[in-house]
């Protein structure tokens, strides 16, 4: 090898690209003045693709190999260049390499919540996020209309761009689907088909390729879904009559093991069971039906009966519906306030059947004695 070889030798270069930081797209190789030798070595690898510019404009673009650079393999910027026979001598072109890798796990979200209106809980915000994939799959084209000169393009740059289309999109849809709010978990598959394809016409024009798009979660805000689960626990406690008399329980149980727990604890346990009584009365109250028969049909293991009465009690016929029983200073008072006359239909156990007030030994003395209620005025 004569020194003239040897020389020229050492101008050989190698025209790679190692990405060590996994999210860059495209990635300009850095030559002084931009010169590249003739015979160089160029090395693009898989999901790679080398892209040479000469004068403002593409001129030849490498799929994965490994290339000698000559005329021969250079066609179109040799046609730029005017090089009719063939060059020995450095000469000038910028070299992108672009990564067609498929870029994952990319994450979108609404800046601001999305105002639809429901058919259940009408108008209400919803926020939503998720990831999406995608690819470059024209990479000429992304060059001319996205990264221009840049000398190292990113994720970071373009997925802004990128989640604003999704926002706009993923509203559009949601709101055209009209889907209940209860219901949007169901359809989370079938919300991201259908922004996924529309949204990837918008990616073809920049020479993009959306690969998947994923809706993760849409959730309500906070005060919505904090009512929510009120709404849900109390769907859950179901028969708030056997809930209360579940707690009074549970209360016994508690102060068997503390006995010496003081008087705290008695008044609580007092309070429980008189809320328990109180619950099964109105219960059983709104369980009557038209006749008293209805109160015989209660279970008496399910409701703690009431103490025996100590004067008469009488069921009362009031806007076709049976309520009651009310004993004698209960019938005095609804008697003088007008709500109860003397057709006013009664009854009690041991009668025959349902009888005027006025036909009652027991309530004639109280209807005569009663002033009637004062005329208005």
């Amino acid at each position: 090898m004569g020194l003239f070889d040897k020389f020229f030798g050492e101008f050989i270069d190698i025209v790679e690209w190692l990405d060590p930081s996994h999210n860059t797209l495209i990635y300009r190789f850095e030559r002084y003045q931009n010169e590249l030798k003739n015979g160089a070595k160029l090395i693009v690898r898989e999901s790679q693709v080398a892209v040479f510019i000469e004068q403002g404009k593409i001129a030849d673009v490498f799929s994965p190999g490994t290339y000698t650079l000559t005329t021969e393999n250079l066609p179109v910027l040799s046609t730029l260049r005017g090089w009719k026979h063939g060059f020995n001598s450095p000469f000038k072109a910028e070299v992108y390499f672009v990564s067609t890798k498929q870029f994952t796990d990319l994450k979108w979200g609404t800046k601001s919540p999305i105002t639809l209106r429901d058919p259940e809980f009408g108008p209400c915000r919803l926020r939503a996020f998720g990831n999406y994939c995608f690819r470059i799959s024209d990479p000429c084209l992304f060059i001319k209309e996205i990264a221009g000169t840049d000398g190292q393009f990113t994720t970071d740059v373009i997925s802004h761009q990128l989640r604003n289309l999704i926002i706009t999109f993923f509203s559009d849809a949601l709101g055209e689907a009209k889907i209940p709010v209860l219901d949007l978990a169901a359809n989370y598959h079938e919300l991201g088909d259908v922004i996924r394809s529309p949204l990837d016409q918008q990616c073809q024009r920049y020479g993009l390729t959306l690969t998947s798009f994923l809706v993760e979660n849409i959730s309500l805000p906070p005060e919505v879904e904090q009512a929510l689960d009120k709404r849900t626990s109390m769907g859950i406690i179901g028969d708030l009559g056997k809930f209360t008399q579940f707690q009074a329980a549970q209360s016994m149980e508690a102060a068997a093991a503390n006995p010496a727990g003081g008087a705290s604890e008695g008044i609580g346990l007092g309070v429980g069971m008189a809320m328990a009584n109180q619950m099964a009365s109105h219960m059983a109250n709104q369980g009557q039906g038209g006749t008293g028969q209805s109160q015989q049909n209660i279970n008496p293991q399910a409701v703690t009966p009431p103490p025996l009465p100590a004067t008469e009690q009488f069921h009362v016929g009031l806007d076709g519906k049976t309520v009651g029983p009310y004993d004698i200073p209960q019938l005095t008072e609804l008697i003088r306030q007008g709500k109860v006359g003397e057709a006013t239909l009664l009854w009690q156990p041991g009668m025959s059947g349902w009888q005027p007030a006025r036909e009652i030994e027991a309530i004639q003395s109280i209807l005569q004695q009663t002033p009637p209620p004062l005329p208005e005025q």
